[in-house]
């Protein structure tokens, strides 16, 4: 399949999933807790969930594996893959499972606006390849542990990097 044919690189509204969290902190500091491995792994996932890393490769096709340790034990791998970044405004990102060509993975556009209060407007717009995937990545609880995740990082930043 061409890049140009990939669903993923058109946007959709019945595919897309839209989470946006005001953060307590400067655009700089919530940008650099995505964009350093050191601290992508002490915020990241929803609440109960460990992050546990492995290559952790951040740059223009440079990719993050890691599992993520769900309280019962429940271990999910991971991949994401950066295609995009604009230092301290946009994160482009291909999530999927830590498997090549994964046909589940889903694209993720992160904007950073920075307030004239020094806060920071985190916006994360998930694109699904399908309705039905992202109908059944809703049905699973996506939305509200996407909220957790933000949540933590949120957190982690304000506690952490102010």
């Amino acid at each position: 399949m061409s890049n140009d044919a990939d669903p993923r690189n058109t946007w959709a509204l019945d595919r897309e999933i839209v989470l946006s969290r005001v953060i307590n902190a400067p655009r700089t500091k919530v940008f650099e807790a995505w964009t350093k491995a050191e601290h992508l792994s002490q915020w990241f996932g929803p609440k109960g969930f460990m992050i546990e890393s492995g290559d952790c490769d951040i740059r223009i096709g440079g990719m993050w594996r890691f599992v993520m340790v769900a309280p019962d034990g429940t271990r999910f791998s991971n991949r994401m893959v950066f295609l995009e970044i604009v230092v301290p405004e946009l994160l482009v990102i291909d999530h999927g499972s830590d498997v090549a060509n994964d046909p589940g993975r889903f694209r993720v556009t992160i904007t950073f606006d920075e307030q004239s209060d020094g806060k920071t407007v985190i916006t994360l717009r998930q694109l699904h390849p399908t309705q039905e995937q992202r109908k059944a990545t809703i049905g699973f609880g996506a939305v509200e542990l996407g909220y957790q995740t933000v949540g933590k990082l949120a957190s982690y930043v304000e506690e952490n990097l102010t």
